[in-house]
């Protein structure tokens, strides 16, 4: 066991946390997501909801400076009327590690595409739409 490591992060998405470097980005997939065909490395956090793994995930793992949009959702189909307030609750969660973050968005195939060139990613028990999220990481700076 260790200190400060949120029980949702399993001994496996903490090795693959671990083993990423900076500009690397990591997919958490909803319920619905083909996390499986996308995946290069697939890591599965079966019932624990994108909200909870993000908020412990963010807790361990900085966000690239470099890049205007170190977030991206999957854009809604156009038409499409899902209820999307995840996103509220996802901006709010970035907002308390990293002010600065900015949350891009990127069409359904886009963000496959984006997916499979991605480090890894985590098949989560998220039941909303649209809960899809991409993350690159950073650097950690020194004091």
């Amino acid at each position: 066991m260790l200190k400060k490591v949120p029980g949702v992060i399993s001994p496996e998405l903490l090795k693959i946390l671990c083993e990423m470097g900076h500009g690397d980005e990591i997919v958490l997939g909803d319920g619905n997501f083909p996390s499986a065909s996308c995946a290069r490395i697939l890591a599965r956090a079966d019932g624990i909801g994108t909200l909870r793994l993000l908020d412990a995930i963010l807790q361990l793992f900085p966000l690239d400076s470099f890049v205007r949009n170190p977030v991206n959702l999957m854009q809604k189909v156009p038409g499409d009327k899902s209820d999307v307030t995840i996103w509220d609750e996802y901006k709010k969660i970035i907002e308390k590690y990293d002010k600065d973050a900015g949350i891009g968005f990127l069409e359904r195939f886009e963000f496959y595409e984006r997916t499979k060139k991605a480090y890894a990613v985590v098949a989560t028990g998220e039941s909303a739409l649209y809960a899809n999220i991409i993350l690159k990481k950073g650097v950690i700076k020194q004091p």
